[in-house]
C-alpha cells in the first residue's frame, strides 16, 4: 500500500498503458484532474481497477488531491463496487460531511505510513479501511444512510458516557424528537435508545476481553453508573454476566 497527497500543477499528467496490479483510488480536494475522459472534479473520489489504463491529469492550473494505492483484503473487495463511469472506473460523489470524514481518515493513512512505529503499516491499513467505509454510506448500490444519521452515530460513538437520549440527539442533527425516532428505526432496524445501549455494550465486552479493569470501572466508562444495572443489561446482550464473560474470553 502506498499513500500521499500531492497538489499539482498544469503539467502534471501519468501515462501507464498496463495501469498497475492494485487498485488506485484518488480524491479531489481542490483543483481538477482527469481519468481518461473522466473528470475528478473536487468532491469527487475515483478508483481505477487493477490493469485498468493509467491517462490521468491535470484539467487546468491545479490537481489537489489524496491518494492511494491499493491492494485490498477480501472482505474489502464489495466496498469498491461503487458506479462505473468508464471502463474499469468507478466514482462517486460523497456529501460534503462524510468527504471530509473521507479525506481525515486518508489523511491519517499517509501520516501513519511515514511513522517509525512497528505497528505503522496496520494503522495506515485501518485508516484506509474506514476511508472506504465511509465512502460506502454513499455508494448508490449500497443501503444509503441518512447523513443525519451518520451524524448521531459519530455523536453517539464519540462518548458514549454521555447523555445520549432522542431529544439531545435529535436536536443535534437539526431534526424533531418523532422525526428523528422515525427515521432511526426505519434506516437502522432499531429504536435510537436500543442502539445507544448495543454500542455501549459492545464497548464494555472489548474492555472485558482486553482489560483487567474492575467490572464497575468498565460499567462507567460505557455510561452505566450503576455497576448492577449495567451487569443485568450485559447478561441480557451477552447471555453472560461481565465476570463469566471475562474468563471465558
Amino acid at each position: 500500500m502506498a499513500t500521499g497527497e500531492f497538489d499539482e500543477g498544469p503539467d502534471y499528467a501519468t501515462y501507464r498503458r498496463r495501469g498497475t496490479t492494485d487498485w488506485l483510488l484518488v480524491q479531489t480536494l481542490d483543483g481538477q484532474g482527469r481519468f481518461g475522459q473522466v473528470r475528478a472534479a473536487p468532491g469527487s473520489v475515483t478508483l481505477v481497477r487493477p490493469g485498468t489504463l493509467h491517462d490521468y491529469a491535470t484539467v487546468g492550473d491545479r490537481w489537489h488531491f489524496l491518494y492511494a494505492h491499493v491492494n485490498p483484503k477480501p472482505d474489502w473487495l464489495p466496498l469498491l463496487d461503487w458506479p462505473e463511469v468508464a471502463p474499469g472506473i468507478v466514482q462517486l460523489q460523497p456529501a460534503r460531511p462524510t468527504f471530509d470524514r473521507i479525506a481525515d481518515h486518508l489523511r491519517d493513512a499517509v501520516r501513519h505510513q511515514r511513522s517509525v512505529l512497528p505497528q505503522a503499516e496496520q494503522l495506515s491499513a485501518n485508516s484506509l479501511e474506514a476511508a472506504l467505509l465511509w465512502c460506502d454510506t454513499q455508494n448508490p448500490k449500497a443501503v444509503q444512510i441518512d447523513d443525519r444519521l451518520l451524524r448521531a452515530i459519530e455523536l453517539i460513538d464519540q462518548d458514549l458516557t454521555a447523555n445520549l437520549d432522542i431529544p439531545r440527539l435529535a436536536r443535534a442533527v437539526n431534526l424533531s424528537v418523532s422525526r428523528f425516532a422515525h427515521l432511526f428505526r426505519d434506516q437502522l432496524g432499531v429504536s435510537p435508545q436500543q442502539f445507544v445501549e448495543r454500542r455501549r455494550l459492545d464497548a464494555a465486552a472489548r474492555l472485558l476481553e482486553l482489560t483487567s479493569r474492575p467490572v464497575a470501572s468498565v460499567a462507567a466508562e460505557v455510561g452505566y453508573a450503576d455497576p448492577l444495572y449495567f451487569s443485568t443489561r450485559f447478561r441480557l446482550h451477552t447471555g453472560s454476566s461481565p465476570t463469566t464473560y471475562r474468563k471465558r474470553s
